[in-house]
């Protein structure tokens, strides 16, 4: 998945010479932290926080005074975990995109890579999910999915969690197409996978545990 197609445009960009009081006005219409803020020409010049905004001199002030630093953005066509590796690390609540002229294109919400996960991980389709922990001596993705599917169950995703140190075990996270795990569960304990949880078993209990995380990204 590329970042072009999660762009989401029905949030705008600030314009440097707007000030401080409509830029706060739309970072509250919007529920966002973050603003991509564009020049005249188009291009990217910055992003403003909400802090940021809130310790300006007064509500009529330019938010072109206020912007210190580089503008952290991502191209279009990076994968979306790459936008998601740039939210985390200077902590936003949205990231631009831009061209490699700079030009701004749109931006993207932490709702918006969420969804894009979530559509990844097969989260809306039928089935339970599972998680695991294994030595990572031991851990082969095929050998997983075999003795799955040797279990009349289909691995719709995975995801893998590396350890922090060498003695840790991965942590591997299992959506199946089948909501009784109980055979399954079995199977991988019996070759040395521990499962440590079990989630969607019950109707409706992965999709409300889905929907439940959208509401507090919303807040």
């Amino acid at each position: 998945m590329k970042v072009r197609e999660a762009i989401h445009s029905a949030t705008p960009a600030l314009q440097s010479s707007d000030p401080v009081e409509e830029a706060l006005g739309l970072l509250m219409e919007h529920h966002v932290r973050h603003l991509p803020v564009v020049g005249d020409d188009g291009r990217l010049v910055g992003v403003i926080a909400e802090t940021r905004l809130m310790d300006a001199e007064g509500p009529d002030a330019s938010i072109e005074s206020l912007l210190i630093g580089r503008p952290v953005s991502v191209p279009p066509d990076a994968h979306i975990f790459d936008a998601a590796r740039a939210m985390v690390e200077h902590d936003l609540s949205t990231v631009p995109v831009a061209d490699s002229e700079g030009q701004y294109l749109g931006l993207l919400r932490r709702h918006d890579i969420f969804d894009q996960f979530a559509q990844m991980l097969s989260t809306r389709q039928q089935g339970a999910i599972l998680a695991l922990e294994v030595d990572a001596r031991d851990y082969a993705l095929s050998k997983l999915i075999h003795v799955i599917e040797q279990n009349e169950a289909k691995v719709l995703a995975v995801a893998s969690e590396l350890p922090e140190n060498s003695t840790d075990d991965i942590r591997v996270t299992l959506k199946l197409n089948v909501k009784d795990t109980a055979r399954v569960r079995h199977v991988l304990e019996h070759h040395d996978y521990h499962v440590v949880a079990a989630f969607g078993e019950e109707d409706g209990e992965l999709e409300e545990l889905v929907d439940e995380f959208v509401r507090y990204l919303e807040v």
